[in-house]
């Protein structure tokens, strides 16, 4: 498959609602596949398909260490999220430079059209937890940044413009 560009920030795709996904095609495969092959190139533990301009709910999640684990998800739900939060460094490759530390649930879980074709569930947890919350909020027009205080998003967003970003 292929590698493909990400959107730049303020690309106005990546603040709109991707569609949701009918039925699990060849041509979705194919697009997971270039997705996997970005987000490894990146590298990266996820990747939403609004962030390299295919806007369709899908995403790729993978955090083990070793890759080729990736786990594909169409129309992505969460359904159960932990009390109990986990803060991490975020980042995307579509406002490179910049990163924010953002408090999620450690554990979520998430119902979702898998590449068979049948509605699964699974658990996530820690990193991947993270990373699929992070890409559902890139499937609804939403950055990791959206979590953060006025200020401090537009201090980030001030820094990204100096580096020639946003």
């Amino acid at each position: 498959m292929s590698v493909r560009p990400c959107l730049p920030w303020p690309d106005k795709r990546l603040r709109s609602r991707a569609d949701e996904v009918s039925e699990i095609t060849d041509e979705i495969r194919a697009i997971w596949e270039d997705m996997i092959d970005t987000m490894e190139a990146m590298p990266g533990v996820g990747l939403a398909a609004p962030q390299i301009g295919v806007m369709l709910r899908l995403v790729v999640v993978d955090g083990s260490t070793e890759r080729g684990r990736a786990v594909r998800l169409a129309n992505p739900e969460i359904l159960h999220s932990s009390i109990e939060l986990r803060e991490h460094e975020e980042a995307s490759p579509n406002l490179t430079g910049v990163s924010a530390k953002i408090k999620r649930p450690r554990a979520v879980t998430v119902r979702f059209l898998n590449d068979q074709g049948v509605i699964d569930r699974r658990d996530f947890f820690g990193i991947e937890a993270t990373s699929v919350q992070h890409q559902i909020d890139h499937l609804n027009g939403r950055m990791y940044f959206d979590h953060l205080s006025k200020v401090k998003r537009d201090m980030l967003l001030r820094k990204a413009r100096k580096l020639g970003q946003g």
